[in-house]
């Protein structure tokens, strides 16, 4: 048997905010589906599904998007435009840059250039 990833789902307090912070992040328009679900469809890319949950983040993601960016700085700047925050200074090694963020609700991600 083989499965495929039909959509990636966040779990959040307010999902017609967070979709729309990842929405500018990695195009494509958000759909609030109920108050308790929204989503996008970004181009080339799963559906990323947001659904409200009652308890708070409490500890690290297990799991997190690592993004493709040209310039991993102006990148993060334009992600805390939005409302995301960084996590320490860019890091540069033998296999490129990255950045740690978080969304507004706590989320790690990755801007990334390899």
């Amino acid at each position: 048997m083989r499965a495929t990833v039909s959509e990636i789902v966040f779990d959040c307090a307010e999902p017609a905010a967070l979709v729309r912070f990842w929405a500018g992040l990695l195009g494509g328009e958000p759909v609030d589906r109920s108050r308790d679900w929204s989503y996008v469809d970004p181009p080339g890319f799963v559906r990323v599904a947001f659904q409200r949950v009652p308890e708070g983040k409490a500890a690290k993601n297990r799991l997190h998007l690592d993004l493709d960016a040209d310039d991993v700085g102006a990148a993060a700047d334009e992600a805390v435009r939005r409302g995301a925050v960084r996590v320490g200074g860019v890091v540069t090694d033998e296999q490129g840059r990255f950045q740690v963020l978080r969304d507004p609700e706590g989320n790690e991600f990755c801007f990334v250039d390899d």
